[in-house]
């Protein structure tokens, strides 16, 4: 299993970095794209470290905000046979909540880039359960026995996040966010590249899903760059204790909550950049 990093927010082997995340998998002979970034980028950076997106066999957005989808277009143009995976509830729907003075309310638009559905329906497959989508490879969606939707629409509330719904707007649950996950030698790698669910919820819930399995390793985004150092340690504790062997970890995990996970887990825990390569 390889692993290249086609995207992330710190740059590295001479590649552009944005704020998002794309990685493109190798596993039993087959190309696996998680994720697209904020734009065309991704392609570029595939371009330059000698990726060719023409060969990608399956595509897997992990949840429908910008950063992560606004490169699908880019990705359909390179690319003229991969299904593209999204959970059935990924729609173009999603928004950050603001307060002006503490009073007004105003909602920015975060989700994928408007008409992007519509135009690549071919392409596209909804899943409302989980699937394996090649042999070994599994996309997973949340599960209410590990944490409920009014506890996930509890952290989308702290978070400030929305989405549209018959007109009016609700508290984010995150039922568009899904892990993409291979079962490995080594145990199964769980991909999940924000993780708003919780990446130690995440784990329970792969745990959950795979019960005869260990985990191995996780890998995305852990959405801690606003969290306070307390209650990043006390993440980190919880992640340690699920005794996860490696965690590949950037994008919206923030540098500072970075170095308490690294304080916390050593050399278990490695900071993702682009053009990075890792080998299972």
């Amino acid at each position: 299993m390889k692993i290249q990093i086609l995207i992330d927010n710190i740059a590295g082997s001479g590649c552009s970095p944005e704020w998002g995340l794309s990685a493109l998998i190798e596993f039993n002979g087959k190309n696996i794209l998680l994720d697209t970034g904020a734009s065309a980028k991704f392609a570029k950076n595939a371009a330059a470290l000698g990726v060719d997106l023409s060969k990608v066999d399956a595509g897997v957005l992990s949840h429908a905000h910008y950063d992560h989808a606004n490169g699908m277009r880019a990705f359909f143009e390179a690319n003229d046979h991969a299904p593209f995976y999204l959970r059935k509830a990924a729609l173009e729907n999603c928004y950050h909540t603001h307060k002006i003075f503490g009073i007004f309310t105003y909602q920015e638009y975060i989700g994928i880039r408007r008409g992007t559905l519509k135009r690549f329906a071919d392409r596209i497959r909804f899943a409302d359960s989980d699937q394996e989508i090649l042999p070994g490879v599994f996309i997973v969606g949340h599960k209410d026995c590990v944490l409920d939707t009014a506890g996930r629409a509890a952290i989308g509330l702290r978070a400030h996040f929305a989405v549209k719904e018959n007109g009016k707007y609700r508290t984010d649950s995150f039922d568009h966010e899904q892990s993409l996950v291979f079962d490995t030698p080594k145990g199964l790698f769980v991909m999940n590249s924000c993780s708003h669910g919780g990446a130690d919820n995440i784990v329970k819930e792969i745990e959950a899903t795979f019960p005869d399995k260990k985990i191995y390793a996780i890998l995305g985004g852990f959405h801690l760059f606003r969290t306070p150092d307390n209650d990043v340690r006390k993440f980190a504790e919880r992640l340690r204790e699920l005794n996860v062997q490696k965690i590949y970890t950037g994008h919206c995990t923030g540098d500072r909550a970075y170095e308490i996970l690294h304080e916390v887990l050593g050399d278990r825990a490695e900071q993702l950049r682009t053009g990075m390569v890792i080998e299972v």
